[in-house]
């Protein structure tokens, strides 16, 4: 879509999609399933996802988090400044939902998710003028209480413990619109995607609960 790679899942037919912009390590097993869960769980309310590559191959390792070396450090600085630098991506949100919309005309209205860096996109494509009727952020990364002013539309955010809570804190207190926030105290930062380790039994209940928290939220506002 608009010259990126997209993973797609989820029936043509449905009348809602989701935009779900992954975290900065791509597609992984874990943030793919997350897609296909929110596409088919519930066959009476089923969503057509679409994933876009906005790395385009390349996004970044997972040996360099947490960045605890100079070495490190260097590896994400330069990715969040180049490929990852979040302008360059929420300019390409717009163009991106309308060319799905070209392709699949079911569409009538779009929610949009973001997990870790692409919380930070969810913040800035859901202020005046966005596609979007309702959004979520799991475990959101550069969380900005100045971004919150700005919305427009429902918000979910699912927080880990790993996240500064009084940043979290006054992101809520600076939303004006209708929000749920919610902070899964034992889970880190990126459990809900890539970091999330699905062997643990305690980590795949609280994706699954997560993930189930996700489709109430859309069912709700989409």
């Amino acid at each position: 879509m608009d010259g990126l790679k997209t993973y797609t899942v989820g029936p043509s037919s449905a009348k809602q999609a989701i935009l779900f912009i992954y975290d900065i390590f791509g597609y992984f097993d874990q943030t793919l399933q997350g897609a296909d869960i929110l596409a088919y769980s519930d066959k009476e309310h089923p969503y057509q996802v679409f994933m876009p590559d906005f790395f385009e191959g390349k996004p970044a390792d997972v040996s360099w988090y947490p960045p605890d070396t100079p070495e490190k450090k260097e590896k994400m600085g330069a990715f969040f400044s180049g490929i990852a630098a979040p302008p360059k991506t929420v300019e390409r949100v717009p163009k991106i939902v309308k060319a799905i919309e070209n392709q699949y005309s079911a569409i009538e209205s779009w929610g949009v998710v973001g997990y870790c860096w692409g919380g930070k996109i969810v913040s800035l494509t859901s202020q005046q003028g966005t596609p979007f009727k309702a959004a979520a952020e799991c475990h959101p990364a550069m969380v900005d209480p100045n971004d919150a002013k700005g919305v427009t539309i429902p918000l979910l955010i699912l927080a880990s413990k790993d996240e500064n809570p009084e940043d979290v804190k006054n992101f809520e207190k600076n939303l004006n619109v209708k929000c749920h926030v919610e902070t899964y105290p034992d889970q880190v930062h990126g459990w809900m995607a890539a970091r999330g380790d699905l062997e643990d039994p305690k980590v795949k209940s609280e994706y699954e609960r997560g993930y189930k928290r996700l489709l109430t939220f859309f069912h709700e506002h989409l």
